[in-house]
């Protein structure tokens, strides 16, 4: 009798692990993770800039780590602030994960750091999937990306734990419907906080600052519905089908170690930038079963 693997779900489950120890690590030093989601072009650089801008005049030890398929054009962008910055070049990957993170953090961040924002790859479907070891999960849509946006990705949208819009200052001049907006998000995540704000005008700023700030205190960030929802991560145990699919090979990527994970490189994954072995997998579906730890700890 052979076993049948569920290698989707095996690869979450060892991140949903690696982003626990990330999570205890940081969290044992002071330091709150916010993983900031959303689509290209909805203007969370801008709005990063304006938030570690005003950190750094309040006096908080923040950094930000941002994540693009290429060019370093957002990270020169938010160094502009002052704070530390680091760009991870995931070449075609499209979302980070908690080892890789984990991986980019260790030597670079200052240990004194008390809020490092992630700017996440600009993806609303496959970064939804993976828990970064956050604290706080933010998901941003511009007033341009229409009101229909969280029903058309109800897993980023119903994982949030805040939900900010972006570009209020053209939401005239492009008729966005925010009570329809807003009951959209209520829909797949009732009782999330909606909050607007505009980094050319300046409506807004400073409401992601103290978000991050009061969930690294412990003031109780809002827990999605959906993450009661979801079924737990197979962490290793699989079922007996009597039939066997063998995915057990390894790569040697020269560097000393065995990928022989049992990752499932036909769907068109990539290696990330950085440290030479990082998998990521370029499949494009929502994962509506996956649970955030940060959501449910």
């Amino acid at each position: 009798m052979c076993r049948v693997v569920d290698l989707r779900q095996a690869v979450l489950a060892k991140n949903d692990m690696a982003a626990q120890v990330l999570r205890a690590e940081l969290t044992a030093r002071g330091t709150t993770v916010v993983n900031l989601l959303s689509s290209p072009g909805s203007g969370k650089t801008a709005l990063l800039e304006r938030e570690l801008l005003l950190a750094r005049e309040r006096g908080v030890a923040v950094a930000a780590l941002t994540a693009d398929l290429a060019t370093e054009n957002d990270a020169q962008r938010l160094a502009r602030s002052g704070a530390p910055v680091k760009q991870v070049l995931t070449d075609g990957l499209c979302h980070l994960e908690a080892g890789m993170l984990g991986r980019h953090l260790d030597g670079w961040l200052p240990e004194d750091t008390r809020l490092l924002f992630v700017e996440n790859v600009g993806n609303l479907v496959c970064p939804a999937s993976y828990d970064l070891g956050e604290s706080l999960r933010v998901v941003l849509a511009s007033v341009t990306e229409g009101e229909d946006k969280p029903l058309k990705y109800p897993t980023a949208f119903g994982l949030a734990q805040l939900v900010v819009v972006t570009k209020t200052d053209i939401a005239r001049a492009v008729d966005f419907d925010e009570a329809a907006f807003r009951a959209h998000v209520e829909q797949v995540n009732p009782g999330v906080e909606v909050v607007l704000t505009s980094a050319r005008a300046g409506e807004g700023i400073g409401l992601l600052l103290d978000r991050a700030l009061a969930a690294g205190e412990g003031a109780g960030a809002h827990t999605p519905v959906m993450a009661g929802l979801q079924q737990p991560h197979d962490h290793g145990h699989s079922q007996d089908h009597g039939h066997s699919h063998d995915h057990g090979h390894s790569h040697d990527h020269g560097d000393g170690h065995d990928h022989g994970d049992g990752h499932d490189h036909g769907d068109g994954h990539v290696h990330a930038h950085g440290d030479g072995h990082d998998h990521g997998h370029g499949h494009d579906h929502d994962h509506p079963h996956v649970r955030s730890a940060a959501q449910t700890r």
